[in-house]
């Protein structure tokens, strides 16, 4: 079972390290973790935030292990060698095309939430994201017009295939929980959308044991916030998944706490490649103190476990021992505590 580790920039080292304490506390048959280097500490070492040497240890790896990306020390470069570029361009590489983002309250956690906690309490939604499209992979530039004013341009864009494979993901997603699925769009205005809801309708011909509905992207972000319980499986695109999964996790409570799978269509002996990765960013403001939350680290591995190597009970194990720390009051600073990030670890490490 080889394993990428990715830790990158900011907090990532230190919640990637309480992770790996997670992973190896289970003790799990024939487990190799290599090293690799990502974003800003890889263009300060090698000169690129994705050097070919990283690429070549994320091929060889039956799942990568991913921290965060992003240094304000590295925002005066060039964008192609931003640390984001090293996400962006391992999900390219990959062909890692799904994002799969869970969104649940803890039991505990209901009063922590921005919403009433009867509200927050019906919260239990799975974000199916696609990666490789969308305005973050189209044409961009920027150009001075006649007049001298500067302008900027972003292409956002949709084959039709690339809509179908997210559409079958999100179909069998749903199809493994309550059978419900809301593709969310913006297909009054957006050819692209347009294009997308389409396409999203002739796939729920295949799959007639699903409930499948529509919303504009504005109604879902007011929706997530009014009645989030509605909700069951999600799936929209590159830029609309980014901001709604992120509005979810302070639906539930923190930023600190929810995990994400990037997956593909490479399979491997063990089961589908994947990418797996907190959806926090570096935080650069807390970096070395001690003070991040890595539940949502091992909450990703957690999900590495199930997706890639198909081990279910493990993946469980780690969800219920973090659960368990969550409902014994263990909390970092994030959720209103004052547990720091080894002390998070330990307590999930002594529960498993």
């Amino acid at each position: 079972m080889k394993i990428a580790v990715f830790a990158g920039d900011g907090i990532g080292a230190e919640v990637v390290a309480e992770a790996v304490r997670v992973l190896e506390v289970l003790d799990l048959p024939g487990m190799e973790l290599i090293e690799g280097d990502v974003g800003g500490a890889a263009w300060r070492k090698h000169g690129h935030p994705l050097p070919q040497q990283t690429i070549d240890i994320a091929h060889a790896a039956d799942a990568i292990l991913f921290g965060s990306v992003g240094d304000f020390d590295c925002d005066h470069l060039e964008r192609a060698l931003r640390p984001e570029q090293a996400i962006l361009g391992l999900r390219k590489e990959l062909t890692l095309f799904a994002n799969l983002r869970p969104a649940t309250v803890f039991k505990g956690l209901e009063d922590l939430t921005s919403l009433r906690p009867e509200v927050a309490r019906e919260i239990d939604l799975l974000i199916v994201r696609e990666l490789n499209g969308d305005v973050y992979f189209g044409e961009k530039g920027t150009r001075t017009l006649e007049d001298g004013r500067r302008q900027g341009w972003d292409m956002m864009s949709y084959a039709e295939d690339e809509v179908r494979r997210i559409a079958h993901v999100a179909f069998r997603a749903a199809q493994g929980r309550s059978g419900k699925l809301c593709s969310v769009d913006k297909a009054n205005v957006l050819e692209t959308s347009q294009l997308w809801r389409d396409v999203v309708i002739e796939v729920a011909a295949e799959y007639p044991d699903v409930e499948l509905s529509h919303m504009y992207v504005d109604n879902a972000a007011m929706q997530l916030v009014k009645n989030p319980g509605q909700f069951d499986v999600v799936v929209t695109g590159n830029l609309f998944g980014d901001i709604l999964s992120d509005q979810a996790s302070m639906c539930v409570g923190s930023i600190g706490l929810l995990a994400s799978a990037s997956l593909g269509e490479t399979q491997t002996q063990y089961g589908t490649k994947g990418l797996y990765e907190p959806i926090h960013g570096s935080a650069p403001d807390i970096a070395g103190q001690g003070k991040a939350n890595p539940m949502a680290q091992i909450l990703s591995a957690a999900m590495m476990l199930r997706h890639s190597f198909g081990l279910e009970d493990q993946a469980v194990r780690i969800e219920a021992a973090v659960a368990s720390a969550l409902a014994d009051g263990i909390k970092g600073g994030d959720l209103g505590g004052s547990a720091g990030t080894r002390a998070i670890g330990d307590a999930v490490v002594s529960r498993l």
